[in-house]
């Protein structure tokens, strides 16, 4: 995969930020200048950032282990799903409910809430409901399907989250936070970089900003499953038994079979 290229980000808007009384004095470190009254992100240091926390995801796709994706901003809905999906992770795109991370029990149960509606419905059950019953039931089920979205097949809490404006998604950082879960986010100039394990200072309001940068992450990401299918297959192939010499002769040669 080719490194984060300066001249693809300034492309993507990647470098504006917030208007400067907006900003987070702890992002000091990562703008460059301020021009008409907005932050301008320093992307020498964006890249840097943005190739540490790919580097880090792809070793935890490697290693079989989980990462969700969290982004409920109008502009980041789409973006985040479609990245999601194609590396075949969790992600969370309409609403954050309370206790998703910490609460994990609880968010097992309404799964099993709607793989049950869905069982009743394969085996007539439903059907035998009264209208309104039947009318409930789907609403439920539509209801429990907005808020779940992929993470119905998350059996665990994930080993890392990648957030994209983690001011808006203050809930789930917090959670993340309670249980040691390492953050990966960009964060814009008005957030707390200093709430997250791998920052990627960058413009979190533009869609194609939101892009580049996980079109990055999960190009990462992709070796790492990559990686971890082949030396799953290697594994396979070396705990084949071997074939000795003398049966390699007979399934080679049909004659010794007619030999008495």
């Amino acid at each position: 995969m080719a490194k984060a290229n300066v001249k693809d980000l300034l492309n993507a808007g990647v470098h504006f930020g917030h208007l400067t009384r907006k900003w987070n004095p702890n992002m000091a470190p990562y703008i460059f200048m301020e021009k008409s009254g907005i932050h301008i992100i320093d992307l020498h240091k964006t890249a840097v950032k943005l190739e540490e926390a790919a580097e880090a995801l792809g070793k935890i796709a490697s290693s079989g282990r989980k990462i969700l994706f969290v982004a409920t901003k109008k502009q980041a809905k789409e973006v985040v799903a479609k990245h999601a999906e194609m590396v075949n992770m969790p992600y969370i795109t309409e609403r954050w409910m309370g206790g998703m991370l910490t609460n994990f029990v609880t968010i097992r149960k309404a799964v099993k809430k709607m793989n049950a509606i869905d069982r009743m419905k394969k085996d007539g059950t439903f059907e035998t409901l009264s209208k309104k019953e039947r009318l409930q039931v789907d609403r439920q089920r539509a209801k429990l399907e907005r808020d779940l979205g992929s993470i119905a097949d998350m059996t665990r809490i994930p080993s890392a989250i990648f957030i994209v404006d983690t001011v808006r998604e203050q809930i789930a950082v917090a959670e993340a936070q309670k249980l040691g879960i390492p953050i990966f986010a960009m964060v814009d100039t008005n957030a707390d970089p200093r709430e997250v394990d791998y920052p990627i200072p960058s413009n979190d309001d533009v869609s194609k900003s939101i892009d580049i940068i996980l079109t990055h992450i999960t190009d990462k990401i992709k070796e790492g499953l990559t990686a971890r299918k082949a030396e799953k297959e290697k594994q396979k192939e070396e705990s084949a038994p071997a074939v000795s010499d003398e049966e390699s002769n007979v399934s080679t040669n049909p004659k010794a079979d007619n030999q008495d």
